[in-house]
């Protein structure tokens, strides 16, 4: 997902190292830890039946949720957010005691839970789910309604939790392995949800939709839309197999969609080449109208950017290059492959699905445009990074960390790769994600080690300086009499990070540290490469 900086700045408070020390409740560490409740047992499959009546903003229905015995126990929390109430809770048809503290939803369980048995529980409910105020950052319901007056209805709930709209394990770190989502609807609009359309019921005035998901999938990218919804769609021939792209639109915006959607394929052969096959073949790719901005729903991107390039017809570069795709579709599409396809355990680590995301713009450009148009967009992109506090949040609260894990971390990522020197090692590591964490959970730790590991070089304090740190390294130089002398300022203990710099438009290498170093000089004109994320001071 991705946030406009003017409204976090409008809206967050402004921290440093020294901010205020953030107060944590019950209900925090029970939606972002790994309780006990939620430890012994292992998801395995969700059928979310529901029922949507769009007159009364109400959900009604249930979650059918299967699930493997880890270790013996009785009790398993299950999440839902009032003003939603859960109305009773099967299994093997006999009712069960419910106790809820707030969010969370203790299920005393009666039956005998064995280790390895796959076992379920119905749980029903119903009411008004949350609405959204200015969705996707508040998330919620988006009740609307479109140009013609017919209701334009959406879900979005990254961050927030997918319990604001129905009932489950509302934590990364379990992803169930498969879902059947069946949505009732008024007979005149379509509901449109993740993976592929397996049948359509029709009743006296309303109509279901079974949407199957045959791939791993986290909460918050389930989602529901539902419109006057007409169909266009095509075939690309992708480096897995030929992968059905479908796309879903207001009637009315039918032929604007058709033209710019074309970046949709070039968003595919883009990111293929660099991140590898898309990682959900089996369930297709979808780009469905929403009457928000965007989010990245698995298999069922949402977009919002009013059919013009940019970002709301803005280029948050800078750079002139940003208008040259439509955001929407490239940045919440590059979520495929660093969210869904590979997705943060807690919520703190959100910047393995920002950071390389935002990142992906720059590589849209660069398979595109040129090398030259991704390294000024991304450095244009700059501009908006705020260094208000780290990158990582705090765990286990379900508590992100700064913003700046979009521009600052593709900037990090843009400096990686100056470090790695080499273009197709930089692709194969990145491919190489997404192969060996395939349709898995993460931590950072993970992500870190890895690309240690392939890029053979000792990233410890590369990554804490920006990612738990909120300096940006400054190169402080003098030259005078034939020498440069340089030492970086504003850093983490022990970092040294390598940088490239043109004497007289050569390039040469330095290690600069915490220590005043001196190099022989031969020369008229020091430059510092742009494409490293310093500062630079000349004395």
């Amino acid at each position: 997902m991705y946030k406009i900086f003017l409204f976090y700045l409008l809206t967050l408070p402004i921290y440093s190292l020294f901010a205020q020390e953030l107060k944590f409740t019950k209900q925090d560490s029970l939606r972002g830890s790994i309780t006990p409740e939620r430890e012994w047992w292992d998801l395995t499959y969700y059928h979310l039946d529901i029922t949507v009546d769009p007159d009364h903003k109400t959900i009604s229905g249930k979650n059918t949720i299967h699930y493997k015995v880890i270790e013996e126990h009785d009790v398993m929390q299950i999440d839902l957010q009032p003003p939603l109430k859960i109305e009773k809770a099967l299994q093997n048809n006999k009712k069960l005691k419910i106790t809820s503290v707030g969010n969370a939803h203790f299920i005393k369980l009666i039956a005998s839970q064995k280790k390895d048995t796959i076992n379920t529980v119905d749980v029903y409910y119903s009411g008004k789910p949350r609405e959204a105020v200015n969705a996707p950052w508040d998330g919620g319901i988006s009740w609307k309604k479109d140009i013609n007056g017919k209701p334009f209805i959406a879900s979005s709930c990254q961050g927030l939790g997918a319990s604001v709209w129905w009932p489950n394990k509302d934590h990364m770190y379990d992803e169930v392995d498969s879902l059947l989502i069946s949505v009732t609807v008024p007979k005149d609009l379509m509901n449109i949800s993740n993976g592929r359309l397996r049948k359509i019921e029709e009743h006296n005035n309303t109509k279901t939709f079974h949407w199957f998901v045959s791939n791993p999938i986290n909460n918050y990218g389930v989602n529901i839309n539902i419109g006057d919804y007409v169909h266009f769609g095509e075939k690309y021939e992708g480096e897995k197999d030929i992968l059905d792209m479908d796309y879903y639109v207001l009637k009315d915006n039918l032929e604007k969609a058709k033209k710019q959607f074309k970046d949709a394929p070039k968003m595919m052969k883009a990111f293929e080449h660099w991140f590898g096959p898309y990682p959900f073949y089996e369930d297709s790719f979808k780009l469905v109208e929403v009457p928000y901005l965007g989010m990245e729903h698995q298999s069922s991107v949402t977009y919002g950017n009013k059919y013009i390039n940019g970002y709301l017809g803005n280029d948050l570069s800078g750079s002139g290059w940003g208008m040259k795709f439509d955001f929407i579709i490239i940045h919440e599409s590059g979520h495929e492959w660093f969210a869904n396809n590979i997705t943060n355990k807690d919520i703190a680590d959100m910047w393995i699905h920002e950071s390389f995301t935002a990142y992906s713009e720059n590589i849209f450009l660069d398979y595109h445009y040129g090398k030259k148009a991704a390294s000024e967009y991304v450095i244009g992109t700059r501009r908006n990074i705020q260094n208000d506090k780290p990158i990582i949040g705090t765990y286990n609260v379900n508590k992100e960390g700064s913003s700046d894990m979009y521009y600052k971390g593709a900037n990090m990522l843009h400096t990686l790769r100056q470090l790695i020197e080499d273009d197709e090692k930089w692709r194969s590591i990145l491919r190489g994600l997404n192969t060996d964490f395939y349709h898995q959970t993460v931590t950072t730790q993970q992500i870190e080690k890895y690309l240690s590991n392939k890029t053979k070089i000792d990233l410890t304090q590369f990554f804490d300086q920006y990612l738990r740190d909120t300096r940006i390294p400054t190169l402080e130089y003098i030259v005078a009499k034939g020498k440069l002398k340089y030492r970086y300022t504003n850093i983490v203990t022990k970092f040294d990070m390598p940088i490239r710099i043109f004497i007289d438009e050569i390039p040469q290498w330095i290690q600069p540290n915490a220590e005043w170093q001196t190099k022989e000089f031969k020369g008229n004109k020091i430059m510092i490469d742009p494409n490293f994320y310093i500062n630079s001071k000349k004395i």
